[in-house]
């Protein structure tokens, strides 16, 4: 056998062994997403585009309050590879350190009031009139569970906040006193369809969610709109009580930004599907810029609050995220 030969199958050897080598290094098989509700639209998109650069994986995805969603993984046991949250502070509180190591922020947004034109007063409603509007007995609007969805606690702190800001005193009481329990829904994407079946007039939604659905809305200020890292110092004198992780007991949530968080649980089935998708949500040509195009602000990058945090992503994701208080 001559040389030329040899070297023919020397390199058709090498070049199988690096196919295969290859073909496993691709991840596959099943990965479980939990995620918060407002996430729904830009995770969808996410889920084709991964999927395409990964025909062998497959992106099973569950919505919901982000509480809720929290407690289905420590207290109910329900299996997950990656936990989303429109709150970074419930993955703190529900799942570090006993489920999850670590806390990556990764995008902003803001509370408004959303409406249709079928709405009553849609045609009178302004960001200066609203809370009058929302006070008349045959108006019908409402917000998520505060107990269950980070955007149930925030809307509460808006009209909160908007006491303060407007200068009228007793305002909360006299918002919610016209705002019966039937009009707190589990998740505040529930609320979508009922002002779009006319059944509501209006509901607070995430400002990302009322542009993917084309929703019309109020935009608030920035000292009440709770979208304004800048404007934490006011945002913190809103208090909502919520019901805490254990029966009868209760959590007080402070007024901040809001800033979503994302962890991959530390008994993750696929941590390797879990890193392909979390490096692709990090990048900022891939998830980041489907946020941005959903009307999600995106953290580029995004980021941990401390050095000891990010040694604790896996290696391939750590020179995505940046540190910062």
């Amino acid at each position: 056998m001559n040389r030329s030969v040899v070297k023919l199958q020397i390199f058709a050897l090498l070049f199988l062994f690096l196919s295969a080598f290859s073909a496993q290094a691709q991840p596959s098989g099943k990965l479980v997403i939990f995620h918060a509700g407002s996430l729904s639209v830009p995770f969808a998109a996410m889920e084709k585009a991964f999927e395409a650069q990964y025909p062998e994986v497959d992106v099973q995805r569950e919505a919901g309050g982000s509480t809720k969603m929290a407690r289905l993984i420590s207290e109910v046991g329900k299996p997950a590879d990656i936990m989303a949250s429109a709150d970074f502070v419930v993955i703190d509180k529900n799942l570090i350190p006993k489920f999850a190591s670590w806390n990556v922020r990764f995008a902003s947004n803001q509370l408004v009031l959303c409406y249709t034109d079928q709405s009553k007063y849609a045609d009178e409603i302004n960001a200066s009139n609203w809370f009058d509007i929302l006070q008349r007995k045959d108006v019908v609007w409402g917000h998520s569970d505060p107990n269950l969805d980070p955007c149930g606690y925030r809307s509460l702190m808006v009209l909160q906040l908007a006491e303060n800001f407007y200068g009228v005193p007793g305002l909360n009481d006299k918002l919610l006193a016209n705002r019966p329990e039937k009009n707190v829904r589990p998740k505040s994407v529930e609320l979508i369809s009922m002002l779009q079946s006319g059944h509501m007039d209006y509901a607070w939604e995430y400002l990302s969610v009322a542009v993917q659905h084309n929703l019309k809305y109020i935009s608030l200020d920035d000292q009440i709109n709770l979208g304004n890292f800048d404007m934490s110092p006011a945002y913190s004198k809103a208090k909502v009580t919520v019901a805490g992780n254990k029966p009868g007991t209760t959590i007080d949530r402070i007024g901040k930004s809001i800033t979503y968080g994302i962890t991959m649980l530390d008994q993750a089935a696929n941590k390797e599907a879990a890193e392909a998708f979390l490096s692709y949500l990090f990048d900022a040509e891939g998830g980041l810029k489907v946020l941005e195009s959903q009307g999600q602000p995106p953290f580029i990058p995004v980021q941990v609050p401390s050095q000891e945090m990010l040694q604790k992503l896996p290696a391939s994701l750590q020179s995505k995220v940046a540190v910062k208080e």
